[in-house]
């Protein structure tokens, strides 16, 4: 049986509209909330299951990443450190091909100093990145980058935002974190305002062991949903902040409001930008001497008029973000920017993103993400259960009772239909998906009813 002829099965009679002062209840609201819920968790949780799959393998790749790279991300301790100067002419004889765009030197006394190069023939976003050790100068390899990832965690980065699709692919995720806060705070206020729910807190809070059924289904859906709510909606909106359609506008908003993230200037006066007079050495110990070290990039001018770039690269508590620009003929800092000074919204942006990739904590960090990767997935299967256990008798199960929306009243109803086009417009994949339950409801309605006269 097909799942839209099941979806229009005979439905229950609409009660008559309430009128009087109770038409604005929270009862009238309910219906409506539970059934957009219903249709976000039947339509929408195969690209949460997608999306918390993935993720779920992501959590593991710093792990991954540093196995299968050990032989270019370690060395064994030596002696006296080469100059970086000397350390970068390593990579350009092993790799002639490529023009040096920044260098990551060692951070800890077993890394290898990273060289990153423009290259012919690589993809947009990819670098060309050469491993070298530090103390003897050896190149120990070279791979293709995306950002700072390595192939396997930038391949598995893809496969999550894209599943390797491109920017097609990119709507999948969006689609996923747009309905996620919908799905949870619907499911939170559903659970929490439930008559069966009405007793001890007890019942809010923990699962009910029996009697088996639905009820019990219902019961651990609901409490697994409560204790994983906030990591959900953390998950929704730090996704939506960097996903295509909405995170532009958000991207629009926080410029708008000087919420953006702030970049040092790399202007330099014209007669003094003559790139390679200073070298890279001078410019590290430059802006170290304004505090910008640690583990640290620095980029190398791209074009007369530009100077070096230094950057503190720590993503994980407390962050450091710090960044100086340093002219390239001269060696003075000409610029310092400090993370103290971003804008609030700029560091929760930080923070969150940085989070939400695991990289903020640490390997608990990691854990947190895994753990709601597999509730997620246990709650789009257990809400699926649920559906099932509604079916009469053979075939899929009921949806809920059509015509909600007629029992809310038109003060209600206005303001509600005033969020849905402002959140649409604000996250367009919700908007536009919504709008295709509508008439997909619309359409499985009129059939029914035909099916009924007839």
């Amino acid at each position: 049986m097909a799942v839209g002829s099941v979806l229009a099965d005979t439905e229950h009679p609409t009660p008559a509209a309430p009128t009087g002062p109770g038409a604005a209840s929270w009862g009238a609201v309910r219906p409506l909330l539970l059934r957009i819920h219903f249709y976000a968790g039947v339509f929408v949780a195969p690209f949460l299951v997608i999306a918390a799959l993935t993720g779920l393998a992501y959590t593991t790749m710093p792990q991954v990443e540093r196995l299968v790279y050990r032989h270019e991300l370690t060395v064994p301790v030596g002696g006296q450190r080469l100059s970086v100067a000397a350390q970068v002419e390593a990579a350009r004889a092993a790799h002639p091909e490529g023009t040096v765009t920044a260098i990551r030197p060692a951070a800890t006394a077993t890394a290898s100093t990273r060289v990153i190069m423009d290259a012919p023939g690589l993809a947009d976003g990819t670098s060309r990145t050469v491993f070298v050790d530090p103390y003897t100068g050896r190149v120990l390899g070279a791979e293709n980058t995306v950002g700072e990832w390595l192939p396997v965690r930038a391949w598995v980065d893809s496969l999550h935002r894209t599943l390797q699709w491109g920017t097609v692919g990119r709507m999948y995720s969006e689609l996923a974190a747009s309905w996620l806060w919908v799905v949870v705070l619907g499911g939170l206020v559903l659970w929490l305002s439930g008559r069966r729910r009405a007793g001890p807190v007890r019942r809010r809070v923990l699962p009910r062991v029996r009697p088996a059924g639905r009820s019990r289904v219902l019961s651990w859906h609901g409490v697994l949903g409560l204790w994983a709510a906030a990591g959900f909606l953390f998950l929704s909106a730090t996704g939506l902040t960097w996903s295509h359609f909405a995170g532009d506008n958000i991207s629009a908003l926080r410029g708008a409001w000087g919420w953006a993230t702030p970049t040092v200037s790399s202007a330099v006066a014209p007669p003094a930008a003559r790139r390679g007079q200073v070298d890279v050495d001078r410019a590290l110990a430059a802006a170290a001497s304004r505090g910008v070290s640690g583990p640290v990039q620095i980029d190398l001018p791209a074009e007369p008029g530009q100077a070096y770039v230094v950057h503190q690269v720590q993503r994980s508590w407390p962050e450091k973000q710090d960044s100086a620009a340093i002219d390239p003929a001269t060696g003075r800092v000409t610029a310092v920017l400090r993370f103290d000074d971003w804008p609030v919204a700029a560091k929760l942006a930080r923070w969150g993103v940085d989070a939400h990739m695991g990289l903020l904590f640490g390997l608990a960090n990691q854990i947190v993400l895994a753990g709601l990767a597999v509730v997620l997935i246990v709650l789009v299967v257990l809400g699926y259960r649920m559906w099932w256990l509604r079916r009469p008798g053979r075939g899929w199960g009921r949806r809920p009772h059509r015509g909600a929306w007629r029992r809310v009243s038109a003060r209600v109803l206005a303001p509600l239909l005033v969020a849905a086009v402002v959140l649409g417009w604000l996250v367009p994949e919700l908007g536009a998906s919504l709008a295709v339950f509508v008439a997909i409801d619309v359409a499985l309605g009129r059939r029914a009813r035909r099916r009924a006269v007839a």
